[in-house]
C-alpha cells in the first residue's frame, strides 16, 4: 500500500491537480479577482514543525506554484527566518490567530494581541488576510471575536470561514492526518452542499484524475502532517492518533 502524507505524495497530488486543468493560488490571488475557470485555493495552516512549511513551500517554488501559509504565535513567537525566506519566495503570508483563546475568553484582551501580533508580522511581509485557528481542546471559538470587532478595519481583506461561499467551494482539509476527519474534526468545518468523501489522498488524486471534481476548491493542508523522514512521518501518526481520540471525545460531546 502506498505511503501517505509524505511529501512524494503530496507532489503527486499538485500534479494531478495540474495535470485536471486547474490553476493553484492563494487567497489573496482569488479575493483580488483572479478567478480562471477551475481553481484551486491552497492553505496551509502552519501550527508546528515550521521547518516543514518551508519544504513544502520550496517544493512549491520548484513546480511554479504559490499558495498561502498561516503562521500561528506559537511558544511567545513567530519564527521569523522562515516566514521571510517563504514570503521571498513569492508565497502569500498571512496570520493564524487564536486571540480569543489566548485572552481565555477575554475579547478587548484578544483584540490587543491579534493588533500586537498581526503588527509583528508585517515587520517582515505584507499580511492582508488572516485564518481562524481551532484550539480543539479549548471552551472558545477564536471566530467569535469578529462579532465584536471588524477584521476590515485593520486592513485585512478577507478570512476564509466568512468570505468564502462554500456551498460554490469545496473544502478539503486534512484536519486529523485524514480527509474523512469529520467524527475527530472540532472546529475546521463548513456548512456545504458537497458530500465527497475521500479517505486518503490517492482517492482525492484519483478523482481529479477521473475530472469529477468540482470547479472551485480550497485545500488546507498542515505542514507538520507531510514527512517523508520515517521517523518523523511515525511520530506524527502517533501523535495525531492520540490527539484524535480526544477530539472524537469532544465532538461526542456537543452533539
Amino acid at each position: 500500500m502506498a505511503v501517505d502524507f509524505t511529501m512524494k505524495k503530496l507532489h503527486e497530488l499538485y500534479g494531478a491537480i495540474q495535470s485536471a486543468g486547474y490553476e493553484i493560488m492563494p487567497f489573496i490571488d482569488y479575493l483580488k479577482n483572479r478567478k480562471p475557470a477551475k481553481i484551486i485555493i491552497v492553505r496551509h495552516d502552519v501550527e508546528r514543525q515550521e521547518i516543514n512549511a518551508l519544504q513544502i513551500a520550496e517544493l512549491e517554488k520548484n513546480s511554479g506554484l504559490r499558495t498561502s501559509y498561516y503562521f500561528r504565535y506559537r511558544n511567545g513567537v513567530f519564527c521569523e527566518e522562515i516566514i521571510k525566506k517563504i514570503s521571498r519566495m513569492g508565497h502569500e503570508i498571512g496570520y493564524h490567530y487564536e486571540d480569543l483563546t489566548l485572552a481565555q475568553g477575554n475579547f478587548e484582551e484578544a483584540l490587543r494581541i491579534f493588533q500586537r501580533n498581526l503588527e509583528i508580522l508585517r515587520q517582515w511581509c505584507r499580511v492582508e488576510t488572516i485564518c481562524m485557528h481551532g484550539s480543539p481542546f479549548t471552551q472558545w471559538d477564536n471566530r467569535l471575536i469578529w462579532e465584536k470587532y471588524n477584521y476590515h478595519e485593520f486592513d485585512i481583506i478577507g478570512e476564509p470561514y466568512f468570505d468564502l461561499d462554500f456551498n460554490r467551494i469545496l473544502y478539503l482539509t486534512d484536519t486529523g492526518r485524514r480527509w474523512e476527519g469529520a467524527r475527530v474534526n472540532v472546529r475546521d468545518k463548513v456548512k456545504s452542499q458537497f458530500r465527497f468523501n475521500f479517505r486518503t489522498t490517492d482517492d482525492i488524486i484519483r478523482a481529479f484524475q477521473g475530472r469529477t471534481m468540482p470547479a472551485h476548491i480550497m485545500m488546507n493542508i498542515h505542514p507538520n502532517r507531510w514527512n517523508d523522514k520515517p521517523h518523523l512521518w511515525l511520530r506524527e501518526l502517533i501523535w495525531q492518533n492520540m490527539k484524535n481520540i480526544g477530539k472524537w471525545i469532544l465532538v461526542r460531546s456537543r452533539t
